[in-house]
């Protein structure tokens, strides 16, 4: 069995598709299937379904996968070990970002990083909070740009940027009539949220099952922007955070008592990084003129 092998099969999990694949990891797809034909063989189980339209992972492929991908991860590490020792830093830096979210911070140590390591090479995917911090978990992603609650998986270590709290977004010419607002006053309104797995989302739906049980929103947006839009045309009350709602003047938040969890967005990577992790996460806590934690 072959590292090479292993990174193709991830690959192909990944992308669902041998060619989408072979893009990724710059070969030809004719290499990838005799590649992944060979590593069935010496595993004697098939890896992949391939009668559908797009390739699916076998029951020994899902068995496969979480070991392959850790594998992959351990022998980057001793290649980046030894690049460090050297004075080099090569291998890849993969990084998520929560949708919609523009942080001219991270978008400047991603400059800083490519600049001073060129020979790493560097990807950017955007994704909801929730997946990106389980591709942390599962080693897919190195460092992320996501929105959170009270608690994290264990083995992944954050840099906090934003915590504040969540507020009842209303039009601003009606919010003089009301200082605050009850939780459970605003099951009786109609919400526009966010979708499930954004950081502000889940600290709100959190708060509502731990006070009487969860909150249906009756629109869910898909960006802060979008739920601004429609408080404005009367379609009901947003949920978002309070530096949000605080930056466009025809609409207020309101605290809601009941939410006591702050919404936070961080940098998050694992407890174990690769050399040029490590050097990401530095510079993103310069950029963000952030300490090292005590």
């Amino acid at each position: 069995m072959e590292m090479r092998q292993l990174e193709y099969f991830v690959a192909v999990a990944d992308e669902e598709s041998f060619t989408a694949a072979a893009q990724r990891v710059h070969t030809t797809q004719p290499n990838i299937s005799a590649q992944i034909r060979s590593l069935e063989r010496e595993l004697g189980s098939a890896l992949f379904d391939r009668s559908g339209r797009s390739v699916r992972l076998t029951d020994a492929g899902r068995a496969a996968l979480p070991a392959a991908r850790p594998a992959l991860a351990a022998a980057a590490g001793v290649i980046d070990a030894v690049s460090e020792v050297r004075g080099l830093l090569r291998g890849s830096l993969a990084v998520g970002m929560v949708e919609g979210c523009t942080v001219a911070p991270l978008f400047t140590a991603l400059g800083a990083f490519g600049s001073a390591h060129p020979k790493v090479a560097l990807s950017l995917r955007e994704s909801p909070s929730d997946r990106l911090i389980a591709s942390v978990a599962d080693g897919s992603l190195n460092v992320v740009l996501a929105g959170y609650g009270d608690e994290l998986p264990r083995g992944i270590e954050s840099l906090t940027v934003i915590s504040e709290p969540v507020v009842a977004v209303v039009p601003a010419d009606t919010s003089g009539k009301v200082e605050a607002t009850q939780l459970d006053d605003l099951r009786r309104r109609s919400l526009i949220c966010l979708p499930r797995g954004a950081g502000i989302r889940t600290v709100f739906d959190d708060a509502a099952v731990a006070h009487g049980g969860p909150i249906r929103p009756a629109i869910e947006a898909s960006s802060p922007d979008a739920i601004v839009e429609l408080v404005c045309s009367g379609m009901g009350t947003g949920i978002l955070s309070a530096s949000i709602a605080a930056a466009d003047e025809r609409v207020a938040g309101l605290p809601i008592d009941g939410v006591d969890v702050d919404a936070r967005l961080g940098v998050l990577w694992r407890t174990d990084p690769a050399p040029a992790t490590r050097r990401f996460v530095d510079l993103v806590r310069e950029e963000f003129r952030l300490a090292d934690p005590e």
